[in-house]
C-alpha cells in the first residue's frame, strides 16, 4: 500500500514500537494521528519524527486508554476532523504491577490491552469503511499462549487466578481473538485485520509492572530487539501488497504463525465480541 497522504492512526505512539511505526509511516508520506497518554512525551516524539523525516503531517490526540470516556473522546475528535481512516494500529499496551480496576470497574490490563482497541476500532468503524483499502493491525504477543492456559470467557477480568503475566497473556489472546472475529465480520467490505507478535522488544511496556518484571527487563535488555526491529512486522502488515488471503491471521517475523488453538475458535471469539460490547457499553 502506498501510504502517501493516507491517514494512519497509531496508539501508544510516543515511544518504542509505536514511535518507530509512526516514523516509518511519516517517511512514506502518511498523515498520522498519534494517540498518546502523556502530552510531553508525545510532543517530543512528534518533534523527533518531524526532524527525522521532514513530514509535518503528524497530530496528537491525548487519551488515557484505561478510561473508556477518553477513548470515546479520542474517537470523536478523529471522526470530527477526518472523513476516512486508512490504517489503524492498536499498539498501546501495559503489564500491570498488581490487580487494579479502572474508573469503569474493569481490570486495568484487560481495559488497556483489549477493550480500548476493541472500543476504538468500533467507534472508528464507519470511517474505516469509507477508505478504499483499510487495515486494522493489533499488536499482540506470544505471551498469549500463557493466557490460553487460564482463559475463561466467564472470568475475563481474572477475579480468580490473577497474576500480572496471566492478565497480560489473556489480554494478548483477546487481541488475536478480536482480530479473527473482526475479519469474519468485515469479509464483505474493504477492511482487513491482522494481529502480530513483535518480538521481545526494549520498550516501556513494563514501566507499570512490579520490581521483578522490571528487573527481568533490565537483565534481558541486551538480548531484546530494538523498537525499530520490533516495528518491522507492523509496518509490513500496513504496507505489503501480498496479504489478500491472510485476513484475520496472526503474524510473527512477517510470516503467518499459528496461535493457540483457542484463538480461532469461532464460538468463543463470537462470545468474546459480545462480552466486549457489554463491557464497553456498545450493546
Amino acid at each position: 500500500m502506498d501510504l502517501n497522504n493516507k491517514l494512519c492512526v497509531v496508539t501508544g505512539a510516543n515511544s518504542g514500537i509505536g514511535k518507530e511505526t509512526v516514523r516509518s509511516f511519516a517517511a512514506d508520506g502518511a498523515y498520522i494521528i498519534m494517540v498518546c497518554r502523556n502530552e510531553k512525551r508525545a510532543q517530543q516524539a512528534r518533534q523527533d519524527i518531524i526532524e527525522d523525516t521532514g513530514n509535518t503531517g503528524i497530530e496528537i490526540v491525548l487519551a488515557d486508554l484505561a478510561i473508556q470516556h477518553d477513548v470515546r473522546l479520542a474517537a470523536q475528535q478523529i471522526t470530527n476532523q477526518f472523513d476516512q481512516i486508512n490504517i489503524l494500529v492498536n499498539n498501546a499496551g501495559l503489564i500491570a504491577d498488581k490487580r487494579e480496576e479502572t474508573v469503569d470497574g474493569i481490570e486495568k490490563t484487560l481495559a488497556v490491552n483489549h477493550l480500548a482497541p476493541f472500543l476504538l476500532t468500533n467507534l472508528l468503524w464507519d470511517h474505516l469503511q469509507k477508505a478504499n483499502e483499510t487495515r486494522v493491525i493489533n499488536v499482540s504477543s506470544e505471551v498469549h499462549r500463557i493466557g490460553a492456559k487460564c482463559f475463561d470467557i466467564n472470568d475475563l477480568q481474572l477475579t480468580e487466578n490473577y497474576s500480572p503475566m496471566n492478565a497480560y497473556g489473556v489480554s494478548k489472546l483477546c487481541n488475536i481473538m478480536f482480530t479473527h472475529e473482526l475479519a469474519k465480520r468485515s469479509k464483505d467490505n474493504t477492511i482487513a485485520a491482522y494481529s502480530l507478535h513483535p518480538g521481545v522488544v526494549r520498550t516501556q511496556l513494563a514501566e507499570e509492572a512490579g520490581w521483578a518484571m522490571k528487573l527481568f527487563y533490565w537483565i534481558g535488555k541486551p538480548f531484546m530487539r530494538s523498537p525499530k526491529s520490533g516495528a518491522e512486522t507492523t509496518i509490513y502488515l500496513a504496507t505489503s501488497n501480498d496479504l489478500s488471503s491472510k485476513n484475520g491471521k496472526y503474524f510473527k517475523n512477517k510470516k503467518v504463525t499459528k496461535p493457540s488453538a483457542i484463538a480461532y475458535d469461532n464460538e468463543i471469539t463470537a462470545q468474546l465480541w459480545d462480552r466486549s460490547e457489554k463491557l464497553t457499553g456498545l450493546s
